[in-house]
């Protein structure tokens, strides 16, 4: 029987196309008007040579860092999402599961600068991830996490717990998404539990909203 863990990688499957069509034509208000941006920032501030990017999807963080003259290297479990990223930029992109990255049975390369998570960490059981994370930085290495704001996602349910993202908002044909809700403290206890250390935190906002956007948390090795 299917878990909530596999469920999230076929969801990607099932809707890979739809997000390349959501991420490429801007429709995703959200991103556009703050956590594209946010992430961006939040990467660009470490002044990095070398970036892996997570969860890569269809690639458009690889883009805009390597029109910066930023090295960045994609991963992501899913082919199509993958093959698109590949097709629209020089930048390696790599096809590989996260248990595979937690197993390290793929060789995605190591010494980063920094490795960034945009939306991408999703699953409950995170810390084999983040471990194997930790091993791939460099020295003065850092993890740059965006993730929906524990606060704003929780819906009056501050747990952790899975829930389900409906894609009701946006256009085109979504299948639903299984993803865990991590409260704050559970997320810095797994950071911590990874060898990792809080070294900066954002609530990425719009300005004429009330409610943050995302959580954006940047991390070192301790």
């Amino acid at each position: 029987m299917p878990t909530p863990e596999a469920d999230v990688l076929q969801s990607w499957h099932d809707n890979a196309h739809s997000w390349i069509a959501a991420i490429r034509s801007g429709s995703i208000a959200s991103r556009q008007q703050v956590t594209d941006q946010a992430i961006l920032l939040a990467v660009l501030g470490r002044q990095p040579e070398r970036v892996l990017d997570l969860g890569c999807g269809e690639g458009w963080l690889l883009r805009a860092l390597a029109e910066r003259g930023i090295t960045a290297v994609g991963v992501d479990g899913d082919p199509t999402l993958v093959e698109a990223a590949r097709a629209a930029s020089t930048s390696r992109v790599h096809l590989a599961s996260y248990q595979a990255l937690a197993e390290a049975t793929v060789d995605i390369g190591n010494n980063y600068d920094l490795i960034c998570a945009n939306f991408a960490l999703l699953h409950q059981d995170i810390i084999p991830l983040l471990c194997a994370l930790h091993a791939l930085l460099g020295p003065g290495g850092a993890l740059v996490i965006q993730t929906l704001h524990p606060w704003t996602a929780a819906s009056g349910h501050y747990q952790d717990g899975w829930r389900q993202e409906t894609f009701a908002e946006f256009q085109g044909q979504w299948q639903p998404m299984p993803w865990y809700m991590r409260t704050l403290s559970s997320w810095f206890n797994a950071l911590d539990m990874a060898g990792f250390r809080l070294l900066m935190l954002q609530e990425p906002q719009h300005p004429q909203s009330t409610a943050p956007q995302s959580l954006l948390m940047v991390f070192g090795p301790r």
